[in-house]
Formats: C-alpha cells, sequence, structure tokens
C-alpha cells in the first residue's frame, strides 16, 4: 500500500481484516454498485465528508433520519444537553413520554406507543404481539418487502399463492420459515385466497405502509384499505411498517397521507428512523387493547436495556419538534424538482425508465417505462446493470446516492438551492453512462 492509496480504502481494507466484508449493514459495502465504499467522516446540512476530504451532496439522509439535514443546530442542542445530564440510566426519563405525546398526537392510530432501539426489535415485537393477541401462529408478508432481519420475516415465497414459505436466509429454519405467508404485492386475490385456505390460522399481515427496499413501489389504490377490510373480516391484524416511511414521507408517515384519509387504521405500527433524529431509537404503537397485551401489564414480554435512552429520545423529541409542516412542503418540492430533473436527463440520454413514488420518495427503475413497478417480479425484471455506471459517474461528480437501485432516494430540508444545482448538474453525464451500459 501506497501513500497514494485513498484513505477510505485504506479504511476499508482494515475494516476487512476485522468485521465480516468491512461493514455492519450489507448495502454500505457497494456490492451492488462495484468498487470500494466511502468512509464518511462528517456530515452538515445537505452534505457528507469523506476520509479523504471529498464533499457530496447527500441523498441517502443516513437512510431517512436526516429529515430537517445533518446537525441541525436544534437536535445537536437536545442532544448534546442530554448528554450532560448522563448517557443511560436503566429508569424511566420524562423525555420517553414526550416523545410518545407527539408520536400520539401525529398519529391518531397510536393510542399506546412502547419504545425499542432498532426497526427490526419494533416489527419483531409487533409480530409477537399479534400472536400474543389473536392466539393464532402465521403471519402473512409481501415478497420484496422488508421488515428487518427477525428470522421470521426473512421468508421465500413457497410454490404456490397459498403455500407455507421457505427460509430467505441461511441460519433460518424450515419450521419457522413455514410460519409466514410470502405473497405478491398489490394483490389482493391472493390475499384472500390465502385466508380462505389458512384463515383461521393468521394472526397478521404485515406490510410496508409504501414499500422502498425493492425499489419504491407505490401501493396500488385501495390496496392497504382492502388489507384492512380484509384481516377485520378473518379477526386478524394489520400491521403498518413505518420504520421507513412514518415521519419522513409526512407529517403523519404515509398512513397520514392515504389511510387517514381513507377512513381506515391499522391495528399496529412500527416506526425508526426520523423518529430518532439519527440516534438509534425506533418503537411500535396502535390499538391500546392490542399494546396492552404487552408486558408489564399483559402476557407479551419485551424488554430492553437501551429502549427509552434519553439521549436518543432527546434526538427525537428536537427533531419531530422541528419536523413542521413547512418542513415536508420543502421536502415534497425538492423531491418533485429532482425527479423530474432525472426523468429529463434519462429521456435525454435515450434510456428508457419508470419513476417510482410513494410521497417524497421516489426510486428509478430502468427498462420499465411501459408497465412500471408493482411488485416484486416487477422490480427484479428490471435493468439493473444500468445503475452501477450511473451511481458512479454521481459519485465522481460528487452526489451521494443509495448504493443499490433497490433503494429510495432522500432529500432533506437542508436541500437549498446550491445542494440541488450540484445535482442537476451531474445528472447529464451519468445519464449517458446508464445509456452506455451493457448487460
Amino acid at each position: 500500500m501506497t501513500s497514494n492509496t485513498p484513505v477510505s480504502d485504506q479504511l476499508f481494507d482494515r475494516a476487512r481484516s476485522l468485521m465480516p466484508g468491512g461493514v455492519n449493514s450489507p448495502v454500505r459495502a457497494f456490492g451492488s454498485v462495484g468498487g470500494n465504499p466511502k468512509f464518511m467522516v462528517s456530515a452538515k446540512g445537505a452534505y457528507l465528508t469523506d476520509a479523504d476530504g471529498k464533499e457530496y451532496v447527500d441523498l441517502v439522509c443516513s437512510w431517512g433520519p436526516a429529515l430537517l439535514g445533518h446537525a441541525h443546530p436544534a437536535v445537536l442542542d437536545a442532544v448534546h444537553a442530554a448528554v450532560d445530564r448522563g448517557l443511560s440510566f436503566g429508569a424511566s426519563t420524562p423525555d420517553e413520554a414526550n416523545l410518545a405525546a407527539i408520536v400520539k398526537d401525529r398519529v391518531s392510530a397510536v393510542e399506546r406507543l412502547r419504545m425499542v432501539s432498532t426497526g427490526t426489535e419494533a416489527t419483531m415485537t409487533a409480530v409477537r404481539l399479534a400472536r400474543g393477541f389473536t392466539g393464532r401462529n402465521l403471519i402473512i408478508k409481501f415478497a420484496g418487502c422488508y421488515h428487518g432481519h427477525l428470522d421470521g420475516l426473512l421468508a421465500a415465497a413457497g410454490s404456490g399463492v397459498a403455500t407455507l414459505a421457505l427460509p430467505g436466509s441461511a441460519g433460518v429454519t424450515e419450521a419457522t420459515a413455514a410460519e409466514t405467508l410470502v405473497l405478491p404485492y398489490n394483490d389482493l386475490d391472493a390475499v384472500e385466497a390465502a385466508f380462505a385456505a389458512h384463515g383461521k390460522n393468521i394472526a397478521a399481515v404485515i406490510t410496508e405502509a409504501a414499500p422502498a427496499n425493492m425499489g419504491v413501489v407505490t401501493p396500488g389504490e385501495g390496496f392497504n384499505a382492502g388489507l384492512s377490510r380484509i384481516t377485520k373480516e378473518h379477526g386478524a391484524l394489520l400491521i403498518l411498517d413505518e420504520v421507513l416511511t412514518g415521519f419522513r414521507t409526512g407529517y403523519a408517515g404515509y398512513w397520514g397521507l392515504t389511510g387517514r384519509q381513507e377512513g381506515w387504521a391499522p391495528d399496529l405500527l412500527t416506526f425508526g428512523k426520523v423518529i430518532g433524529g439519527g440516534m438509534p431509537t425506533a418503537a411500535l404503537g396502535g390499538r391500546a387493547d392490542v399494546m396492552d397485551y404487552l408486558a408489564p401489564v399483559g402476557p407479551v414480554y419485551q424488554a430492553g436495556t437501551l429502549s427509552g435512552n434519553p439521549v436518543a429520545m432527546a434526538a427525537g423529541v428536537a427533531t419531530l419538534t422541528h419536523a413542521t409542516p413547512e418542513v415536508y412542503a420543502h421536502v415534497d418540492a425538492r423531491s418533485l424538482e429532482l425527479s423530474a430533473a432525472l426523468s429529463a436527463a434519462l429521456d435525454g440520454a435515450g434510456v428508457d425508465h419508470s419513476i417510482q413514488r410513494a410521497g417524497n420518495l421516489f426510486s428509478v427503475a430502468f427498462g420499465t417505462s411501459a408497465h412500471g413497478v408493482h411488485n416484486y417480479d416487477d422490480a427484479q425484471g428490471q435493468e439493473t446493470f444500468r445503475y452501477a455506471p450511473f451511481f458512479h459517474s454521481m459519485l465522481d461528480s460528487g452526489v451521494y446516492l443509495p448504493p443499490s437501485v433497490f433503494e429510495a432516494w432522500f432529500l432533506s430540508a437542508a436541500h437549498d438551492d446550491a445542494a440541488m444545482n450540484r445535482i442537476f448538474d451531474a445528472l447529464p453525464a451519468a445519464a449517458k453512462a446508464a445509456a452506455s451500459a451493457s448487460a
């Protein structure tokens, strides 16, 4: 290794000798786009700075939490004040209830809330709670939806619509996977068929409020409402996973944009990302009668040493307090501007594509203009080979995109005209790189 080796490359080499793949979350390894990942050392507003001192306009935003922009002064002040009082007490603190009250005020479907530390922990607890409340075992999930890495939801579809699932990861047992039914997304007929075959044993349907882990996929008109209707008819619960969309796509999350107006409510919701303002915090909430099945008042056990950590609660309270309707209006407008500019650049280079949208989240899918992306099969059928050259062209131009075509693009309140113009300027060259790619 010479002194000319980029610092990020040196750091990655060291990390690979110490950690599996050199990362603590797989997408960070750049496996989908090739090359070595950039190691980031600081962030401010709409920008990241890597270990070599290069600055990037950030369109990942920590996978959602940086709604206000990185290092927002009010959030930093709240965190610094909390740190001065102590890092962790192992006891209840005032901000736990303060954050719960903010969530309840914004999301009327939440009557009770339980704080946890990660989105996976939130969905794991919601699934256990649904089983405990209903006395049933089976869970329905949808192909392409991601709900964290709990064993029961790392399942792949069986050979037919109503057949039990198969393990979707090494280490997941067949018995565990067999308690999950994996169905095609946006297909209410498949859901009806599954309930016809297994209805008395189905505890819950879990779905992302709007999928954003196979690229963004817009729920079909009436799809989420239909899930609410079907689960109610069969005495099962509907778990709406808003770990990614909650307080990111709108003031009350994606359900607030859609379900509240449509007149239906989920039984349980899960939250993460924005709710912690960049700190490791997540939550589950919903109907009081269901939530009160959790210990210490109910028979479903859940606990966590760092649940409701005071520093994380302070970050969450400050973030949601400053996530005003004006912030969402700004992010919505920037999202529309960027997706339009992206589409125009790709059109100009002759690249077939569609833009997939859910509120202010969006992603691009190459080779899909004829039909768009409505489910996992559609997502898998796109021209994924075009994304890596597109990504690296943007990266070379100082724009940090999600290092996978199957991820959403994120903007923040800190993306001002200067940041947006840097992105716009980088798009034409990236579009040409995508156009020249071959499978």
